[in-house]
């Protein structure tokens, strides 16, 4: 592993020397005595707040992991950085933030810790992009960090049936087709989210807390604690100590931690859980600030060759409790490990490699977590489809699905708001591939999640009887035969923009592919005609982003990624005068 102890502290470049003392006068002015100021600075950030209910459990997270800091020898500093919901941002104007707020957390952390020059990093998210935003962040800085997802929530209990969020979503397509009554769908919003915590289904919430622990950035066994269970602080507390731990021993490193070996493990994770599609976007992202190149196309190839072992909502049946229940995240990576599906040299959050970790794992529960013998799929739940309507790849995620191939006519919107009010009005048919464009990271700006539209569609009883393509994303949560991220994007000249009402499209899940039928050359003809959206209207955080963000496949990242700066230099005791 990484060498012992170098008498080595970052932060000593803002405390030591003579013309630190405002410096020090700053610190002494927020309550810190001489032995505080002369210990490591750790930064202890969360996006709590009163903006969804995923992150109104992190302060006492956060609290704990402050002690296990202390008691380790280092000196915490609390901060925070912002959420937006995923849920309350749904349907309207305000999604298009969403995976914008994934950069702004990632930029505001490394602006923190940079700024202050902190030593180490414990990082809590609870809501989508908080979770990789964070990891994001500590990949990018580099220095000691130990991620630490909030935890679920409880699912429901709605008539004798465990039901989440999802359930309300896919309700209001069901009152509109009249198999619910609004009465009904009033006391299923009452009780389908009882705790504050995440949604409880393999979302992307759970999915990336899956994968924060197999990337090492967690500690195994962590995500899948429910949010409210006071096991939580124990873990959070244990975080604090293992990121000193890993301070005095000089790593393990964000970077360290994150390979291709372990990126591609993450993939596995999603493809055997039947995870978000979101993850696709994400793990290349954060494979971008260790400047590795893994693309859509890399997860894709670990898709293919993974099995679909666990049964979980929404395609299958169990929630993220019943995964803890079952000994949590650990029991999966154990049976992946011994049916060689990951790698097992791969570095974990406290520095022993990952088959040294698992020794002591029980077996699967043959419910919630399957035997490779007993796999739903022979691959994972997510597939990347090719062809010429989306040459760089879109996203089908096929757990669950009852048929893999789709052939109709196009039904074309510009925009999810049009798209909304024609299926509301139920002013589609059965066989069509409703396409929505416009909406990817450059031309939505910020690529918004439609699990409204989806969850209306199969509330309706149309989920298996169309199909939905877009440029945008849909949620983990999302169900049917729903095709995201297609690339290029419209905005960018994509084929998805050329596409007119009633092209005939057929999308093949077990080949893999999804093409148009129509000629190149009347596709060049098309193109000939097609004019680029025009994005001079934006302002704020919208033109930035529209600015600087990259293609789905890569990421949507905003940076050119690999950041070194000339202050990673640690600083020597005798440098300081």
């Amino acid at each position: 592993m990484v060498k012992k102890d170098r008498n080595i502290i970052r932060s000593h470049v803002t405390t030591l020397g003579l013309d630190r003392t405002p410096h020090r006068a700053f610190l002494r002015g927020m309550g810190l005595d001489d032995e505080a100021i002369s210990k490591p600075f750790i930064g202890v950030v969360t996006t709590a707040g009163e903006t969804t209910p995923c992150v109104m459990n992190l302060t006492p997270q956060a609290k704990a992991a402050k002690s296990g800091i202390q008691e380790a020898g280092g000196t915490p500093r609390e901060f925070t950085t912002i959420s937006v919901s995923d849920g309350l941002s749904m349907n309207h104007q305000g999604m298009k933030f969403s995976l914008i707020s994934r950069e702004v957390i990632a930029d505001s952390i490394e602006l923190v810790v940079r700024g202050h020059a902190y030593d180490g990093i414990v990082g809590f998210g609870g809501c989508d992009k908080n979770l990789p935003g964070i990891m994001m962040a500590m990949v990018r800085c580099n220095i000691p960090s130990m991620f630490m997802y909030g935890g679920s929530a409880l699912p429901g209990l709605w008539r004798d049936k465990a039901v989440s969020v999802l359930d309300a979503y896919e309700g209001v397509g069901s009152v509109m087709t009249n198999k619910m009554t609004v009465e009904e769908l009033d006391e299923l919003e009452r009780v389908c989210l009882p705790t504050v915590g995440a949604c409880v289904g393999q979302f992307t919430a759970n999915t990336m807390g899956m994968v924060s622990e197999i990337l090492g950035l967690a500690l195994l066994g962590s995500s899948m604690i429910p949010s409210v269970y006071s096991e939580r602080i124990a873990v959070a507390r244990r975080a604090g100590v293992v990121v000193m731990e890993n301070i005095k021993n000089n790593g393990p490193l964000p970077r360290d931690l994150v390979t291709r070996k372990s990126l591609e493990n993450a993939s596995a994770v999603v493809a055997a859980t039947g995870g978000s599609t979101n993850a696709a976007l994400h793990i290349p992202a954060i494979a971008h600030e260790a400047g590795i190149k893994f693309t859509l196309d890399d997860v894709a190839e670990v898709f293919d060759r993974t099995p679909l072992i666990a049964n979980l909502k929404p395609g299958g049946n169990y929630h993220a409790k019943d995964v803890y229940e079952v000994g949590g995240v650990p029991v999966l990576l154990k049976e992946m490990l011994e049916n060689n599906l990951i790698y097992g040299d791969c570095i974990t959050a406290d520095g022993r490699i990952l088959h040294d970790a698992l020794e002591f794992v029980g077996k699967p529960d043959g419910k919630v977590f399957l035997y490779r013998s007993q796999a739903l799929s022979e691959t994972g739940g997510v597939v990347v489809l090719k062809g010429n309507l989306c040459p760089d790849g879109a996203l089908l995620k096929v757990a669950g699905l009852k048929k893999l191939v789709h052939e109709g006519p196009a039904l074309v919107f510009e925009s999810e708001e049009e798209c909304m009010k024609a299926i509301k009005k139920r002013a589609y048919s059965e066989g069509s591939v409703i396409i929505v464009r416009n909406e990817g990271p450059k031309g939505g700006p910020g690529m918004r999640e439609m699990l409204g539209l989806t969850a209306i569609i199969y509330g309706q009883g149309m989920g298996e009887k169309v199909a939905l393509l877009t440029d945008g994303r849909f949620s983990g949560a999302t169900r049917g035969m729903c095709i995201g991220y297609a690339s290029p994007e419209a905005a960018a000249g994509g084929v998805i923009g050329l596409i007119k009402n009633g092209d005939i499209i057929r999308i093949d899940g077990d080949q893999r592919t999804i093409n148009v039928r129509v000629s190149s050359q009347e596709l060049s003809k098309r193109r000939k005609k097609w004019v680029q959206p025009d994005l001079a209207d934006l302002a704020g955080s919208m033109q930035k982003y529209a600015m600087t963000v990259g293609p789905a496949n890569l990421g949507a990242v905003t940076h050119s990624g690999n950041v070194k700066w000339g202050s990673e230099k640690v600083i020597n005791m005798e440098d300081v005068d």
